[in-house]
């Protein structure tokens, strides 16, 4: 073998190898920096500058204090919700803000966002394939509102499609008999499958009847 061939195939195993390397490190590491940027980010809301070097609670600026007290303070409030006292002045301090002109778009919006994938209500947790472009082209998506006759629409849905690669996507008024649930299908393999472009592999469920199926009236 000719010293320019060796020097081919030992640079073809080299840039083989970096490849399999980096498509072990990149999604540990991208994970790896997400959680802490998070972590940096939540840490710092604690105004730490305020507190004196000298002051008996200097502790407060230690590195992962203000995360942990960030934490405490959510579990407590959830805590105080669910006290009916506490909870009916949330309720009260969320219809201010849900009537207060121009904060009430914005937190209306974020309170519908967190409802949608935390909430007791959530939106996504109703895959379908939807029939949007062509009779043979379908798309994976989410029902988030099974009736918009508020919209003048008899017989359609909403149906929310995901963009793959992003976090963004698409609401369409469908009719409901171009909605197909995937009644063995979770959720959450649904959403990977959408965002990942289809390539992650979907563990399929043991058959269940759908919600908007057990609506239907039998014949």
């Amino acid at each position: 073998m000719s010293p320019k061939l060796r020097f081919r195939v030992l640079l073809s195993r080299i840039l083989r190898y970096f490849f399999q390397g980096l498509l072990i490190l990149a999604p540990i590491g991208i994970t790896a920096f997400t959680l802490y940027w998070a972590f940096v980010s939540i840490d710092n809301l604690l105004p730490r500058d305020l507190v004196p070097v000298d002051h008996p609670l200097n502790f407060l600026r230690y590195k992962g204090v203000g995360f942990a007290l960030v934490l405490i303070l959510v579990v407590f409030v959830g805590y105080l919700s669910s006290s009916f006292i506490v909870g009916r002045l949330i309720d009260m301090f969320d219809h201010l803000l849900e009537r207060t002109p121009f904060i009430k778009y914005i937190y209306s919006s974020v309170k519908d966002v967190f409802d949608a994938f935390v909430g007791e209500k959530k939106k996504f947790d109703h895959p379908v394939l939807v029939n949007v472009y062509g009779e043979d082209v379908w798309e994976m998506g989410f029902i988030t509102q099974e009736d918009v006759r508020a919209l003048g629409l008899e017989g359609y849905m909403a149906v929310y499609v995901p963009h793959a690669y992003a976090i963004t996507g698409k609401v369409f008024m469908v009719r409901k008999e171009k909605v197909r649930p995937l009644t063995n299908v979770s959720a959450g393999e649904a959403m990977k499958f959408a965002v990942s472009g289809g390539v992650t592999h979907i563990s399929e469920l043991p058959a269940v009847v759908h919600e908007t199926e057990k609506t239907k009236p039998s014949h």
